[in-house]
């Protein structure tokens, strides 16, 4: 159970609703990209008030770590929780974060084993693989029950609102961090004011480029192994 220092209008709870429109530019234009999944939108209490809120139950949450890539790409978790990283490829991994949200290495560790991440407080963590580049993946903690996940069509539900007033934040990962800050702002939530409408987010053209563990440019790929050279 968390406690939220918030204070909300109405006992009543509300279905919300919105859409997604990710927008970027193609020749020169704007364009609506074709599809619009994986945008996060969350609401935190705007005032203060004392009623205890509790997460919804989710089973323990995992990134797995499969065919040389994270599952799920995008992972929502209640702050406090700890992360499971369970490697079932046949060869090492070395899974570490140190933008934003939690800073962790969790060193190279092989197949059939698992590592744990406590994700104490909240942020939005990139993940990656210190040996292979082509690895991401992203958790948000957060301290609100009140969120959604836009599917392929950019549609976002976010179900047991009570009504009030909240704090309305959206990310996601192609988005520049600016375009994000413009969209957050308050809304008042009600049974006659459900629908946040079309939230529409400008994609960033520069493609995302992270470096290794070290802040160093990635060696050139090796041939999977289910034993690795261990770094001197």
């Amino acid at each position: 159970m968390l406690l939220l220092c918030a204070g909300l209008a109405s006992g009543q709870e509300v279905t919300l609703t919105g859409r997604v429109a990710l927008t970027l530019t193609s020749a020169g234009k704007q364009v609506e990209a074709r599809q619009a999944s994986d945008v996060l939108v969350w609401l935190t209490p705007a005032a203060p008030v004392v009623k205890p809120v509790t997460f919804r139950p989710m089973p323990p949450p995992r990134l797995v770590q499969r065919n040389k890539s994270f599952d799920p790409h995008l992972l929502v978790v209640p702050v406090g929780s700890v992360v499971a990283f369970p490697n079932r490829d046949p060869f090492f991994h070395n899974v570490f974060s140190l933008f934003e949200g939690k800073r962790f290495d969790l060193g190279l560790y092989e197949a059939g084993s698992t590592r744990g991440v406590h994700f104490d407080k909240a942020g939005i963590s990139y993940i990656f693989c210190n040996i292979h580049p082509e690895m991401s993946a992203v958790v948000v903690a957060l301290d609100t029950p009140y969120y959604g996940i836009s599917d392929r069509r950019g549609q976002v539900e976010i179900t047991g609102v009570p009504a009030g007033k909240y704090v309305l934040r959206v990310w996601h990962e192609s988005a520049l961090p600016e375009t994000l800050k413009a969209m957050t702002r308050e809304i008042t939530i009600s049974p006659d004011s459900s629908t946040l409408g079309i939230l529409r987010i400008a994609e960033s053209d520069t493609p995302p480029i992270h470096k290794n563990l070290y802040g160093l440019e990635y060696d050139s790929p090796s041939p999977d192994s289910p034993i690795y050279d261990q770094p001197h």
